[in-house]
């Protein structure tokens, strides 16, 4: 992966330097700049991800240009959600009339 950093996009909000310290430092404002090159190996992509989606203003970008794929804990699950419950029973049931 490899980033790079839109100072001019920076507004300061500080939530890269929060989750990918060793590649994101603030100033005396509270913008960011980018420490070092930009290359980010694979064991510190998961921090510097987080950082790249969290950035309210997108001022961090993605050079590569590949997709973003963010890894999830929970499986998706195979089978359709429930249908929604039929309004004319739920009308009797609550006391609704259309």
């Amino acid at each position: 992966m490899k980033i790079r950093l839109d100072r001019t996009m920076c507004d300061g909000f500080g939530m890269c330097a929060k989750h990918a310290p060793s590649y994101f430092s603030l100033d005396d404002w509270g913008y960011a700049s980018l420490v070092g090159t930009g290359e980010v190996p694979e064991a510190d992509q998961p921090a510097v991800l987080r950082a790249l989606l969290d950035c309210p203003v997108h001022a961090i970008i993605d050079v590569a240009g590949g997709p973003i794929v963010v890894p999830t804990s929970a499986p998706i699950p195979d089978e359709a959600p429930e249908p929604h419950p039929e309004t004319d029973a739920n009308e009797a049931e609550w006391g609704f009339v259309r």
